[in-house]
């Protein structure tokens, strides 16, 4: 296993009495069939002597007692393996969400969804596998695998070797060249099915959009290929395990033929020297082999799991690499009137080309700021920065006189919240996708908020009020009526600082307007006269009260113009 496997397994934190326990039942099973393949050997070999039926009463007990112990076992096995890895695996997630919400906020935005969501779900589950499909049942074979060696040796030195060379062949070499083979495929199909998961979240998301825009179709094309291409990449990478898999029917058919002709020669055609072999242990050379592959058969699949594990782990690492470690317990926490500076301030995504130019900002508690550009100017990267979700290209943003990347991220998170234009809606209630912002919503305060947004005859015309659910979460809602919803989460929340991205994007002209104006303008109530507004938009109504207008625009050397019309609001410094 290489260092990336390694770190990653500790993700699941693993408790070693769990993983004894789970390879104890494995031994236990397939000792259970090694023990019952010996004893049925004794008793056919005995019977064909026919001795008295007492003779015969203990063994004959012992095979049905084998039987059933073993499929007793193989169930206790997977009870104890399931639940080690399903507690890995729940492990293993909290952290890495804990890491990505206490880390660099970039590391999880600066993503497709479709490869975050293969992270943290097909990925994870690839490590947990690692648990069920390898770890444990390597330990379960190597042990069996002495042990099967070590009673043929009883009988038999020369017969103990040929089983030896089978098991290793079929145990060792086999899944190594299975691994090896399969190591480009796979790597392959973790890249095609990311890409599917981003195509489909596309389709499934804004299909209603891009129905309009007309690519719907192209989308829903580009679905499928990627789709086909995730399944062509699967099926190489299963090639090689079925190589692998006929690798073990092979190795049994050698051992029990080199096992068979040992046996024979030494006992020979008038039976041999006396003592040298009897027909009991001749059967027991011949079916001992047969229940000692049972162990080595799981190894290449095995091999296979390790080695998605191992792709799985190094994009798993690389996520939390980036998130970087979270801040200590003595980070600080924002406890001034909530004054955000900017100075010098250029924005872009990590490793991109397009730059924000430098603005200087000066937003003093209330203050009320309006955000304008063309498309791709930057206006959304504005906002994250000074969120902290991005960290500056250069220059510096500070919360009341202290940089924002010293805060503890949730205490930072509830004195500034961003609210971005694709926000989930989750499939849930009304009320639970209001809690998203605030805990402790209440039912009344939910209601005037939805009241507040336009929002008051839809809810009650719900089944449930607040309390009916969004099946299918934004697709059970129009695209309005999940802007205003969002709008609703950003004013039930305690930031004292809303950084709203686009939050009249799908309403028609004249509602948007009228939110604008209400939204900028501190005398009208919609948001408390202490709370500060930047407000992202492409069309900004020209009565609108905004304290101040931010240009933005992208690349080196182009400008970003800040508007003084307020004392709370300082010049943009030139490009």
């Amino acid at each position: 296993m290489n260092r990336d496997l390694v770190r990653a397994i500790r993700l699941l934190d693993l408790q070693p009495r769990r993983v004894l326990a789970a390879i104890a039942a494995g031994v236990a099973t397939l000792g259970s069939a090694l023990a019952l393949a010996a004893l049925s050997a004794w008793l056919i070999t005995k019977a064909w002597q026919m001795p008295p039926v007492l003779d015969l009463t203990v063994a004959v007990v012992a095979v049905r007692a084998l039987g059933i112990s073993r499929g007793v076992f193989r169930y206790l096995e997977r009870l104890a393996t399931h639940d080690a890895a399903l507690r890995g695996t729940t492990s293993a997630r909290t952290k890495i969400y804990r890491r990505l919400a206490d880390g660099d906020p970039a590391a999880a935005a600066g993503l497709r969804r479709g490869d975050l969501l293969a992270r943290t779900g097909a990925d994870v589950d690839a490590l947990g596998d690692v648990v069920v499909r390898a770890l444990i049942p390597i330990a379960v074979a190597a042990i069996m695998a002495l042990s099967a060696v070590v009673v043929l040796g009883l009988i038999s030195p020369a017969a103990a070797l040929v089983l030896a060379v089978a098991l290793a062949l079929s145990g060792v070499l086999a899944p190594w060249l299975s691994a090896r083979a399969a190591r480009i495929a796979e790597s392959r199909s973790a890249a095609a099915t990311a890409l599917f998961s981003e195509t489909a979240v596309t389709a499934l998301d804004h299909a209603a959009e891009l129905r309009v825009a007309g690519r719907l179709d192209d989308v829903l094309a580009s679905a499928e290929a990627t789709n086909h291409d995730a399944v062509r990449a699967t099926d190489r990478a299963a090639r090689p395990s079925a190589f692998a898999a006929a690798a073990t029917p092979l190795a049994i058919g050698a051992s029990v033929l080199g096992s068979l002709l040992i046996g024979i020669t030494l006992y020979g055609p008038d039976g041999g020297t006396p003592g040298a072999m009897t027909p009991m242990s001749l059967a027991i050379l011949v079916l001992v082999p047969l229940a000692a592959f049972e162990a080595t058969g799981a190894l290449p699949a095995a091999a296979l799991a390790l080695t998605r594990a191992r792709i799985a782990s190094g994009r798993i690492l690389a996520l939390l690499d980036r998130a970087g470690e979270p801040l200590p317990e003595g980070a600080e926490v924002p406890a001034g009137p909530g004054r955000v500076r900017a100075e010098g301030l250029r924005c872009g995504w990590p490793g991109g080309e397009r730059v924000t130019a430098p603005v200087d900002l000066d937003l003093s508690p209330g203050a009320r700021v309006a955000v304008v550009g063309g498309s791709g100017a930057g206006k959304t990267t504005l906002l994250m920065t000074l969120a902290g979700l991005l960290p500056p290209v250069d220059g510096t943003v500070s919360l009341d006189g202290t940089p924002i990347a010293r805060f503890q991220p949730d205490a930072l998170r509830h004195e500034i919240g961003f609210f971005a234009e694709d926000a989930h809606l989750f499939d849930t209630s009304v009320l639970e996708n209001l809690r998203v912002a605030r805990g402790d919503l209440d039912e009344d305060t939910a209601l005037e908020a939805l009241r507040t947004v336009g929002l008051g005859e839809w809810v009650a015309q719900l089944p449930r009020g607040v309390h009916t659910s969004l099946g299918g979460g934004a697709r059970a809602v129009s695209g309005g009526q999940r802007r205003r919803l969002l709008l609703a989460r950003a004013l039930v929340s305690p930031a004292r600082v809303l950084l709203l991205d686009e939050p009249t994007e799908h309403l028609d002209a004249a509602d948007g307007a009228r939110i604008q104006r209400a939204l900028l303008d501190r005398e009208c109530g919609l948001v408390d006269r202490e709370r500060t507004v930047v407000l992202v938009t492409h069309q900004l109504p020209p009565d609108a009260r905004a304290d101040g207008i931010v240009t933005v625009g992208n690349g080196i050397g182009r400008d970003v113009d800040c508007v003084r019309e307020s004392a709370g609001l300082d010049s943009a410094r030139p490009a």
